[in-house]
């Protein structure tokens, strides 16, 4: 498999004899680490599909719009985390919940998921990291799990590195104090 990188590939993303082609290779390229992302905010195996097909679609739909200002993969996380943001707000509005209520539908979710492997220490965790307010969740599972750096964070949120990284910290103390409740 032939490998580019964002520049290449924002390159050829632009010519519309590449545009297809190059498309394919995004899919490829960031499929995986998008629905682990998109996976964390909403939990279960076949929202995420969905979400990350929705993703993808927009992506495609909206490529002339991309300047390029950003990374694509930017770009990319920041139309995921809104096509979660819509999705789990629908769910609030359409079930007539608050944003707590889902977040606790979200986790009886994680626990009836077949296509949830982790052993009990990993569910836990999940579920810690499903408790925690929308926002620190996002920042924790970008910085946590996708490993990002602030500013590329900061990019996708369109918020403070100041803000983003108080958001972290509050978000790994909550972690930490749950385990310790457990305990």
């Amino acid at each position: 498999m032939e490998t580019y990188t964002e520049e290449e590939i924002a390159e050829r993303l632009r010519n519309p004899r590449t545009r297809r082609k190059a498309f394919e290779q995004v899919v490829k390229q960031y499929s995986e680490s998008l629905y682990w992302q998109i996976r964390r905010m909403v939990l279960a195996h076949e929202d995420a599909n969905d979400l990350l097909q929705n993703t993808f679609y927009k992506a495609w739909d909206n490529l002339d719009y991309f300047r390029g200002d950003a990374q694509l993969s930017t770009w990319l996380y920041r139309i995921a985390l809104n096509e979660c943001l819509n999705f789990l707000n629908k769910k609030k509005v359409r079930q007539h919940l608050s944003i707590d209520d889902v977040d606790y539908k979200l986790l009886d979710s994680l626990e009836g998921d077949p296509y949830f492997d982790g052993d009990d220490t990993q569910k836990q965790f999940q579920k810690a990291v499903a408790q925690l307010p929308e926002k620190q969740r996002m920042v924790f599972n970008l910085k946590y799990f996708q490993e990002m750096k602030y500013e590329q964070i900061a990019e996708i949120l369109g918020t403070s590195i100041g803000s983003l990284k108080a958001s972290y910290h509050h978000a790994v103390k909550k972690i930490e104090s749950f385990f310790e409740q457990k305990d």
